[in-house]
């Protein structure tokens, strides 16, 4: 995941097996996630270093990374640090960089993480059924053209799911249809790219009603705008 992140925008099309790869084998085992110290120490960088982009494309990329991760089957571990956009690499005789959180980027992307463990604790979808192929469905896989990936989280009650819609590039996808198994009115919970985060503050406007238009062998679909490097 690191190294498909690491790939500017533009080439992350040829690399789109690397972002999909881990769901071939996710229900093997009980996996964890780990965005470990081992991430950020001996040359390797902070992760906010190691995104490509301008500063704002980097914040951009980290709380895509971070909303993937939270998103994925698995349990999570994010080093101190991380969260709140650490830009040097890990050292153990100083103290983390607490004075960043004076700068709005910084600050944006804490609070992203904060609503991000918030969300998966009132979300059963995000949990129950992390290492049971029951409760991940793929929406789309293949679009790999646009960088985008959609998938389905399901917890024990098979009417508690969350969509999920990932947008790897920094182009804005507007009229984008995506299948959806039930009709009904779709909240929108989180968007990395509103503006308390840092974001651009494009999205779908708190949800939106689905379409009986079919799409991804669905009889139902959502048109969405798809902000630029988001979740």
């Amino acid at each position: 995941s690191l190294d498909y992140m690491a790939h500017d925008p533009v080439h992350r099309k040829y690399h789109h097996n690397e972002l999909t790869f881990s769901l071939w084998y996710a229900f093997t085992e009980n996996f964890v996630l780990p965005l470990s110290h081992d991430e950020v120490v001996h040359g390797k960088g902070s992760l906010l270093g190691r995104m490509p982009g301008d500063d704002w494309q980097r914040f951009a990329n980290l709380r895509l990374l971070f909303g993937y991760m939270y998103a994925h089957p698995g349990k999570k571990l994010l080093f101190m640090g991380a969260e709140f956009g650490q830009r040097n690499e890990w050292y153990h005789e100083s103290s983390l960089d607490w004075h960043l959180l004076n700068a709005p980027p910084h600050h944006g992307l804490q609070r992203w993480v904060q609503d991000l463990n918030h969300l998966y604790r009132r979300q059963p979808a995000l949990y129950q059924m992390d290492f049971d192929q029951p409760g991940f469905q793929w929406i789309d896989a293949q679009d790999w053209e646009d960088s985008v990936i959609s998938f389905l989280r399901k917890a024990k009650d098979a009417r508690d799911q969350l969509l999920v819609v990932c947008n790897f590039t920094p182009v804005p996808r507007t009229q984008y249809r995506i299948g959806v198994p039930s009709g009904g009115y779709w909240r929108e919970l989180l968007n990395s790219d509103a503006r308390e985060y840092g974001g651009s503050g494009q999205g779908n406007a708190g949800g939106i009603d689905a379409a009986t238009v079919g799409a991804h062998g669905h009889y139902h679909s959502l048109v969405l705008t798809l902000p630029p490097l988001s979740i």
